[in-house]
């Protein structure tokens, strides 16, 4: 039998801090064990989107694995949607089917916010400005906030409605420009689809962090090169970000797990700017759809459904 997990299925069977500590979990683990190397298969489609699968999603401890499908239509909202399928790893038995949208977004933010933890300092009342307020965004401002406290939260999105419920539903308040927040913000959030440089050198400030989460496709570019020479580069895997990424290897500096693990120092000068800028990995979405799957199979949430009927 397979569990279908909806989005508000999800959004009942989650929470932010088990979340990321299964991520921090996992970093570690991927460091200290060999792996199948995770892959991203990615092509443009005869339509105004792409057609993205990331496979296997491994991780030590945990018997099953993920294959997820999305299709990306940048213009739709939802901009994403898919599916992402958690299989037995003794039978292959397909043990939930989960929406990938849902998945993604608590992935992707809450990896992105233990980053910028991790980076960005440990300045009391630091202002946090958020650059595209949509689902990856607003995870990433609720684990942030679940791993440390942070004052005024600014918020800009090219969508004002959307900018301005966002900044309703967390405090904050509306900037009219990717350089009016990094012109205040001590940590700066983006989250954009964005294929011109958002931010140059000059935009920002000594000491600043900056997380990027358009640095996922070949294309995508939220910070100017300038920015990224200048500034400590962490990502999350170096080989991925290399093949399939917007940066170069000239750009990155380490890994998000080297610095977890204490393998690299992260940001040693508060005076330095620093970049986190993952593309995001298979092994994360099954240490969310695993978690989620253990939950909904202790409570009974979700349709159990014999797709071989």
């Amino acid at each position: 039998m397979t569990r279908l997990l909806t989005r508000s299925d999800l959004g009942a069977l989650l929470e932010p801090s088990a979340c990321i500590d299964a991520l921090r979990a996992g970093f570690l683990a991927v460091g200290a064990a060999s792996a199948i190397p995770g892959q991203r298969v990615r092509t443009d489609l005869p339509f105004p989107g792409t057609a993205t699968a990331l496979l296997p999603g491994l991780l030590p401890g945990i018997e099953a694995y993920t294959v997820k499908v999305n299709a990306k239509f940048p213009d739709a909202r939802p901009a994403l949607r898919g599916v992402l399928c958690l299989h037995s790893g003794a039978n292959g038995e397909l043990l939930a089917l989960l929406d990938s949208a849902t998945v993604t977004a608590w992935r992707t933010g809450l990896a992105a916010a233990l980053g910028t933890h991790a980076l960005a300092g440990v300045a009391e009342g630091a202002v946090v400005g958020v650059v595209g307020a949509g689902a990856q965004a607003e995870l990433m401002v609720r684990g942030l906030g679940a791993l440390r406290s942070y004052g005024e939260l600014l918020v800009h999105d090219t969508d004002l409605e959307r900018a301005t419920e966002f900044a309703a539903r967390h405090g904050g308040r509306v900037l009219g420009s990717p350089t009016a927040i990094a012109s205040t913000a001590d940590i700066v959030l983006l989250a954009t689809w964005s294929r011109t440089p958002l931010l140059s050198l000059a935009d920002t400030r000594a000491g600043q962090h900056l997380t990027s989460l358009g640095a996922d496709e070949p294309g995508k570019r939220e910070l100017a090169a300038d920015l990224l020479d200048e500034a400590l580069v962490v990502v999350d895997d170096r080989q991925l970000v290399e093949a399939v990424g917007a940066l170069i290897p000239a750009h990155i500096d380490t890994t998000l797990g080297d610095v977890l693990r204490g393998d690299h120092p992260g940001r040693t000068d508060a005076g330095a700017r620093s970049v986190y800028a993952p593309v995001g990995l298979p092994w994360q979405d099954l240490v969310v759809a695993w978690l989620a799957y253990e939950r909904a199979e202790r409570e009974g949430v979700g349709r159990r459904v014999n797709l071989l009927g």
